[in-house]
């Protein structure tokens, strides 16, 4: 018998690659945090001799949810400003606190806290946007979770830098000082066109080129946003992109909801990612993403949940299945996004648009072992006809009882093992009591 590290053994596993495939009592061989091997329980235990042997009756074993875009150290800010439209949201809530508290210790603690929530909830990647990225890094890093190093860029001053030229000066300090770890994906991150210059896109697209990074940002995510450029720079904000070059298979964009036809074929054409993001577009009353018209054209699409504090939550269930719904009820369509679509948009699609469809989003051999356990067992997803319908239309993010980053366990029988969260929430609270009396919370005065 082949000695190997783990052997996780399941009533179903959801590979995702191949696709459409459940296989019944199944089993995952892993060996130095690779997947060696998928294959029948039977013929596993014949095949190989694990140091670590799992039996998970009634559970499913899938890959790992990406969450390809969000705000972590945003966890900080959850319910603090509900209820708004997205400009006055950012201008006169989240910039204004952003700039008094974030700081190093702030983002370790939010990213912290983003992290217990997703790892509790089945996500193993998150695409990160924010600011402090080397002590973010180290705080994922220490917890063994995968996520974006996030060189970003914006014109709005923050205690991270002042102005665009100074972002710029740090992402080039940043990626030169990055730590050497596999679990930090470093991505270029101009914040939205309304919040950059023509010459800072350009810029971006230069070191992309140069470092052979992908790029993500927010994109025509509201009608305001759009008419800001319009009003500035005489034309749309995908229009910007086009002209800096930066449209094309590297590039990644958050939201998307109002996009015209010719917009549609600019990003089918350039073979941009999208991200859909369903929730955070309802909430801040945003509209609707025409997501089911770009995943029919062959575009990518993807699934984040945006920040907690315009979500309110990093819940990757709850972002699947409101994108189905969403897209059937638009589209008057029962049969668009599928169960075993949103399942890949909520893996391998993540995957390619954060530039790491070799490494993860499926259980294929070969890439990492990021995979988590879901108990099906529950009297609410009983009886088990089709466990991928199940995933999405039943199933809670408390119903993961186990996560594996690269075969090491980050949740065993839904307890964490790499974060002490007790001493996060403490941490987190004392930042939010400072937090709670500087902020001017909007209140909504109901009859």
């Amino acid at each position: 018998m082949e000695e190997i590290d783990t052997l996780l053994s399941a009533s179903w596993v959801l590979p995702i690659i191949p696709r459409r495939k459940i296989f019944e009592n199944y089993s995952v061989a892993i060996d130095n945090g690779i997947i060696i091997d998928l294959l029948p329980t039977k013929k596993a235990l014949k095949k190989y001799q694990a140091n670590t042997s799992l039996n998970l009756n009634n559970q499913v074993l899938m890959p790992g949810l990406i969450n390809a875009h969000t705000h972590a150290s945003m966890n900080l800010f959850r319910s603090l400003a509900d209820d708004l439209p997205l400009l006055d949201w950012l201008q006169n809530y989240i910039w204004p606190v952003e700039k008094k508290f974030i700081n190093a210790d702030t983002v370790k603690a939010g990213v912290q806290l983003a992290m217990a929530e997703m790892i509790r909830g089945g996500t193993t990647y998150f695409n990160d946007m924010y600011f402090f990225p080397l002590d973010a890094a180290e705080v994922i890093i220490k917890t063994g979770m995968r996520a974006t190093g996030s060189l970003v860029l914006m014109n709005v001053p923050t205690k991270w830098a002042k102005n665009e030229k100074d972002y710029l000066k740090k992402i080039k300090t940043v990626y030169k000082q990055h730590p050497n770890s596999d679990l930090i994906n470093w991505i270029l991150m101009p914040h939205a066109p309304f919040t950059c210059s023509d010459e800072s896109l350009r810029e971006i697209k230069r070191l992309s080129d140069e470092l052979n990074l992908t790029v993500h940002s927010h994109a025509h995510e509201t009608l305001n946003d759009i008419a800001l450029d319009v009003k500035k720079y005489h034309c749309r904000p995908l229009e910007r992109f086009f002209r800096a070059d930066l449209l094309n298979d590297k590039l990644s964009l958050a939201h998307v909801v109002h996009l015209t036809q010719y917009e549609m074929h600019l990003l089918k054409d350039n073979n941009v990612n999208v991200i859909h993001c369903p929730e955070s577009n309802m909430k801040l009353g945003n509209g609707i993403a025409n997501m089911a018209r770009l995943a029919k054209m062959g575009i990518n699409v993807a699934l984040g949940t945006d920040g907690a504090a315009s979500n309110n939550d990093l819940d990757m269930f709850g972002e699947m299945r409101s994108a189905a719904l969403i897209a059937k009820g638009v589209t008057q369509n029962p049969t668009v996004f599928s169960d075993f679509e949103v399942l890949e948009m909520a893996t391998i699609n993540g995957a390619k648009a954060v530039g790491l469809e070799n490494v993860i989003g499926s259980i294929e051999k070969g890439k990492s072992a990021d995979i988590i356990a879901v108990d099906l067992s529950h009297y609410f997803t009983q009886p088990i006809y089709n466990p991928a319908s199940l995933l999405v239309y039943a199933a809670n993010r408390l119903q993961v009882s186990h996560v594996w980053v690269k075969g090491n366990l980050l949740l065993q029988e839904e307890k964490f093992k790499t974060l002490d969260i007790e001493k996060v929430l403490a941490d987190v609270n004392q930042y939010a009591i400072k937090i709670k009396k500087f902020a001017q919370i909007p209140r909504v005065h109901r009859v």
